[in-house]
């Protein structure tokens, strides 16, 4: 099948190698591109651990940092960041952040120090407010910006039958839009949107395709693919 990537592009590229060993024809067309940003200082407090939530967020990470510091980290991709960046302590947990969440309410105490959480300026969880809800003190540090991507290449490579990956209901409203100011949502109507979780597909009109994987990793889109191409 031919499927187009959405992800911003350090995280599209080894999905694509993984598509393409796959069997598939896997087209990079991503609608956010990451910028990091400059002068942003860590705070000197001493936390009881750092939260993450997007391996861009460690990724774009500058300065100066206690890399002994626990990270916890809501999956693989971005525990594999944050180790690549040298933190010593890494674990993945929860699988998204209303499970991380949960998994810091059972087994960490707010009396045992603030939290630091990194992230884009653009969240689709409320990390933070979900902590200080739980009466924990969290610090939020925006380490860069998703910016809005225009994709014209797919103007010509778009046919019914493809497939589109998306992972965040913002990417699925630039999807959408995107679709419009081309006039190809007749077209669209026609193509796979595979979607990260059910909030992704409710940002798509009713009229796109779309399924959501069974939980919001990259594993379970791949598997998403696999069974729609043995149904087939």
């Amino acid at each position: 099948m031919r499927l187009f990537i959405t992800r911003p592009k350090e995280d599209a590229l080894p999905l694509a190698d993984k598509l393409r060993k796959a069997g598939h024809d896997a087209i990079i067309a991503p609608l956010l591109a990451i910028v990091p940003r400059v002068g942003v200082a860590i705070p000197p407090d001493r936390f009881q651990a750092i939260c993450v939530t997007s391996a861009n967020s460690v990724r774009c990470l500058q300065g100066q940092v206690d890399l002994q510091v626990p990270v916890l980290a809501v999956g693989a991709q971005s525990a594999t960041a944050a180790k690549l960046r040298g933190f010593e302590q890494v674990t993945a947990r929860g699988g998204d952040v209303h499970g991380l969440v949960d998994h810091i309410r059972s087994n960490l105490n707010p009396q045992d120090g603030p939290f630091l959480y990194l992230s884009g300026a653009e969240t689709s969880s409320d990390l933070e407010g979900q902590l200080k809800a739980a009466g924990f003190s969290v610090t939020r540090l925006i380490t860069y910006d998703a910016v809005a991507q225009k994709i014209d290449g797919l103007r010509q490579q778009l046919q019914p039958g493809n497939g589109v990956l998306l992972y965040s209901p913002r990417s699925a409203k630039l999807w959408r839009a995107e679709m419009a100011r081309m006039r190809l949502e007749p077209i669209a109507a026609q193509v796979k949107h595979f979607c990260l979780s059910p909030q992704v597909v409710a940002a798509l009109p009713p009229e796109f395709p779309a399924i959501a994987a069974v939980s919001p990793d990259e594993p379970a889109m791949i598997a998403l693919l696999d069974l729609t191409g043995k149904a087939e």
